[in-house]
Order: C-alpha cells, then sequence, then structure tokens
C-alpha cells in the first residue's frame, strides 16, 4: 500500500471512500443506508467521530471526518467498518423483501474465503485511501466532490436534494444527522 493512503496524524481531517465488495449496489434500499447512518450516528456520540460531511451512494460511501477523544482514525473507521458490515449483513439475511438475499450473501462468501482476517462475509473492500485534507482549498474540494458525488450520477440536479448526504447540512438545513460540522472557508 501506497504511504500516501494511509493515517499518519491522528488528529488530522481525512477524505476516505470505502466501497462494498465487487462494488455491488447494496444501498439501493434505504433500511441498509439507513443503518449505516446509525453507526455514523453512534461512532459520532460514543467513539469519538466529527463528521464534517458525508453520502452513500448505491455501492461506497464517502466521509471527511476527524477523530477525536485519542482514537487513533483507522481503528475507529475499522470498527465503523466492522459493525455496518455485520449489521447489514444480518439485515439482508433476515430481509424477507431481498430478492438478491442469495446472490449477495454468497458473493459476500467467496470474498470472505479470499481474505485471512474475515471468517463468515466480506462485505466492505479493505482499503479506504485515507487523505488528509491540508488547507482551506483542498478541504473544501473534498466536500463539494463528496455532495456533487449524487449529481453526477444523474441520481439528482442539486446536491442538497439528495438526502443520504450532508450537503443539506451545507445548505442551511438539517439533515439525518445531527451535529455535522460545517466547513466554512475564511479568507480566501
Amino acid at each position: 500500500m501506497s504511504r500516501n493512503y494511509k493515517f499518519h496524524n491522528p488528529e488530522g481531517l481525512y477524505f476516505i471512500s470505502f466501497a462494498v465488495v465487487g462494488w455491488l449496489d447494496v444501498f439501493t434500499r434505504n433500511e441498509y443506508k439507513d443503518l449505516f447512518i446509525e453507526s455514523l450516528v453512534f461512532c459520532q456520540k460514543n467513539k469519538g467521530l466529527e463528521i464534517h460531511s458525508w453520502c452513500i451512494m448505491s455501492n461506497h460511501v464517502h466521509l471527511v471526518f476527524r477523530s477525536l477523544k485519542g482514537q487513533k482514525p483507522e481503528l475507529l473507521i475499522g470498527d465503523l467498518k466492522r459493525f455496518t458490515s455485520q449489521s447489514i449483513v444480518k439485515s439482508i439475511q433476515e430481509n424477507p423483501r431481498e430478492s438478491r438475499k442469495e446472490f449477495l450473501l454468497d458473493f459476500f462468501r467467496k470474498e470472505a474465503v479470499k481474505s485471512s482476517n474475515v471468517k463468515h462475509y466480506q462485505f466492505w473492500r479493505h482499503d479506504n485511501h485515507p487523505i488528509e485534507l491540508w488547507s482551506n482549498k483542498v478541504i473544501q474540494q473534498k466536500i463539494d466532490y463528496v455532495h456533487n458525488n449524487p449529481v453526477e450520477q444523474g441520481l439528482v440536479y442539486k446536491p442538497e436534494d439528495y438526502v443520504y448526504s450532508s450537503a443539506i447540512d451545507y445548505a442551511g438545513q438539517n439533515g439525518l444527522i445531527d451535529d455535522v460540522v460545517v466547513f466554512r472557508m475564511f479568507g480566501i
């Protein structure tokens, strides 16, 4: 793994993206997106996750965040991915309306066999590609990228119209996650 894709500064502000194995479109169902949001909120309240922007797409997630309370960012994100993996797989197993259940679970099982540290189901890809954000300009670029993802995918015309994102918080309204730290550039 490249040195550029590691968490070097435990107090830094980071942009990360992580995807479902095989880039499978799991987050087409709102209940799975809602489980991910519940986990973000839990990490906010209990593990020191400071969220600056977020977006859940059909097969991946973008997050601009900082780890507080002395928690190493890689451990925080590892906990988030581990918990969401387990809760979403369980929800897929128990969802009577999930028409792709056998396909998804079989795919996750096959991916787990390829991994030395996963026992039953591999939900997330192992990579996060963390990028430390070092200037106001770069922070704003990444936040814009996160919020424009649904627009680029043709899901909405304006970023703030996409429900599963913090773009609405940046438009002055309240989104699905409380306490999003809205970044404002000054002096530029």
